[in-house]
């Protein structure tokens, strides 16, 4: 049997990409024409429960790890040059610029957006969202703005609350070893802290957010294949999930760098 040239395999790729992109660009379309009321408050704030409450274990331990072994590892440089006494206002640069908003995400990627996608594409190859339909139900409104909104709205206070959490691990970590204060501690911690970092992390959270609900209910919203899609869509929702936010992460850096 005669195999397909390389240039037409690597054709059918790229159309598959494009189209894979125009689908998710119009699946966001699709959101901002259906946010309109009224809105499904009860299932709004059952999602913002599963996406937040149900998050918090996992992002309290690695926020706390995170905080402890940030200060740990950037220790040794400072102390090189005598300027210890740095440490808090590095560790509170880094936490609420980068790994707060970022760690986050990514936490959320793995844990919810493979939840939507599983949950979601189960509900499509078992014909319940098709039921809706006929039903005259608007199931993209009841299952897809919901979902995005709970993780457009929560993704945000999970980042303030992680960024809190791994700074009270460097406190302890920088208290035993410095003797500092808690209120030394957060005063130089602030004190290098502009709105510019406050107001760029939280459009990152929003941002990412955002893209994590749309790509998770994409993947799952569109499954095919049976239970075999199923895991697909589990799956390809994480990890398009956390490119996503990767892109979007180098993005918004270089965006805020020019105004500072």
């Amino acid at each position: 049997m005669r195999s397909k040239p390389r240039s037409y395999i690597v054709s059918g790729k790229l159309d598959k990409f494009f189209l894979e992109v125009y689908g998710i660009f119009s699946f966001a379309g699709r959101f901002f024409k259906e946010l309109r009321p009224p809105y499904e408050w009860k299932e709004i704030i059952r999602q913002c429960y599963m996406v937040g409450y149900k998050s918090l274990a996992l992002i309290s331990v690695t926020s706390f790890v995170t905080g402890i072994v940030f200060t740990k590892q950037s220790r040794p440089s400072l102390s090189e040059f005598g300027a210890t006494s740095w440490l808090p206002s590095l560790v509170a640069i880094a936490i609420l610029r980068a790994l707060a908003p970022l760690v986050t995400a990514l936490i959320t990627a793995g844990k919810v957006g493979s939840n939507m996608g599983a949950e979601l594409g189960s509900m499509r190859v078992t014909e319940q969202i098709d039921a809706m339909e006929v039903s005259a139900t608007n199931p993209y409104k009841f299952l897809v703005v919901s979902r995005v909104l709970a993780t457009t709205l929560m993704i945000p206070i999970l980042m303030f609350y992680m960024a809190f959490i791994a700074m009270l691990g460097a406190y302890l970590n920088i208290h035993q070893n410095e003797h500092t204060s808690f209120t030394a501690f957060f005063i130089k911690a602030l004190e290098k802290i502009s709105f510019l970092d406050f107001f760029s992390s939280l459009i990152k959270s929003i941002v990412f957010g955002f893209s994590i609900g749309i790509i998770g209910c994409y993947k799952g919203y569109t499954a095919t294949q049976g239970t075999q899609g199923v895991g697909k869509a589990a799956n390809s929702a994480v990890v398009l999930a956390m490119f996503i936010v990767f892109v979007e992460e180098i993005l918004i850096v270089q965006i805020t760098s020019w105004f500072r």
